[in-house]
């Protein structure tokens, strides 16, 4: 099931959009839908990165080679 979402650009970001798709060949919705999965991977990317980084400071894995030495 698809959902439509309408997204308000400024001005130049439309443009520049417009230049990219013209340019590519690609289609807006393709390349809003790849830019909107990118951001939301880093984000959940990020998420995870601050859990991850408490734990390993409660854990004293605070250098590379802290946690290098428990891995191995």
């Amino acid at each position: 099931m698809r959902s439509v979402v309408s997204v308000s650009l400024p001005k130049a970001m439309a443009s520049e959009l417009e230049r990219f798709v013209t340019g590519t060949g690609r289609n807006k919705s393709d390349v809003m839908k790849e830019a909107l999965g990118l951001f939301l991977w880093e984000q959940r990317f990020q998420a995870t990165r601050k859990v991850l980084t408490e734990k390993a400071k409660r854990l004293g894995l605070v250098t590379d080679d802290d946690l290098f030495e428990t891995a191995s």
